[in-house]
C-alpha cells in the first residue's frame, strides 16, 4: 500500500495529492535476506554484492558512461550549475559544476504500440491511502532495530517524496 497526504502548493494554491513513506528506510540486510529467500545465495553473499554494488555504479558513472541494471533502471550523473550561466561559450567550464547527483530512471515495458505499459518498481495495482495524523502500526523485522526518534523524517516517521 502506498500513502499520500494532502498538500497546498503555495506556487497556485490548489491542493493535491503528495507521496509520502513511513518509518525509516527498509535497511541492506532486510534486501539481502529477501534476496536469499528468492535465490540459491546465501545472505551473506547477497549482502556482499549489494555492499559493493553502489562503488561500482559509481565507477562506471565516473567514466562517464550510464548504468542500466535490468529489471531495476538506468543510473546517470547530471551536474549542478554554479550561477546564471555565461556569455559565451568559450568561457564554458569545469569550474562551473558546482555538484554532481546521481538521477535514476525506472526501466519500463512498452507494448506493440509502442506505449509504456508498465514502469519497474511501481506496481499496476498500486493502492493508495490517504495517511491522516496516525501513522499505520506496520511491524518492524526482527532483523531491524526499532526507530530513533528525531531521524532524517523529522522523528514523526513521515517522509513526503523528495522529488517534489
Amino acid at each position: 500500500m502506498a500513502y499520500f497526504k494532502k498538500k497546498q502548493m503555495k506556487a497556485n494554491g490548489k491542493w493535491y495529492p503528495v507521496a509520502v513513506t513511513i518509518g525509516r528506510p527498509v535497511g541492506t540486510d532486510t534486501i539481502a535476506k529477501k534476496l536469499a529467500d528468492l535465490s540459491s545465495l546465501s545472505t551473506g553473499d547477497v549482502k556482499s554484492v549489494l555492499d559493493l554494488l553502489g562503488g561500482v555504479l559509481g565507477d562506471y558513472m565516473n567514466q562517464g558512461r550510464s548504468v542500466k541494471l535490468d529489471g531495476v533502471g538506468t543510473f546517470y550523473y547530471t551536474a549542478n550549475t554554479e550561477g546564471k550561466g555565461v556569455d559565451t561559450e568559450k568561457e564554458v567550464g569545469a569550474q562551473q559544476i558546482a555538484g554532481t547527483r546521481v538521477r535514476f530512471i525506472p526501466e519500463v515495458s512498452r507494448g506493440s504500440s509502442g506505449q509504456i505499459t508498465t514502469r519497474s518498481l511501481v506496481a499496476a495495482d498500486a493502492f493508495w491511502e490517504l495517511l491522516d495524523d496516525e501513522i499505520p502500526a506496520h511491524p518492524v523485522p526482527d532483523d531491524e532495530e526499532e526507530e530513533t526518534p528525531g531521524g532524517e523524517d523529522g522523528g514523526d516517521g513521515v517522509t513526503e517524496d523528495p522529488l517534489t
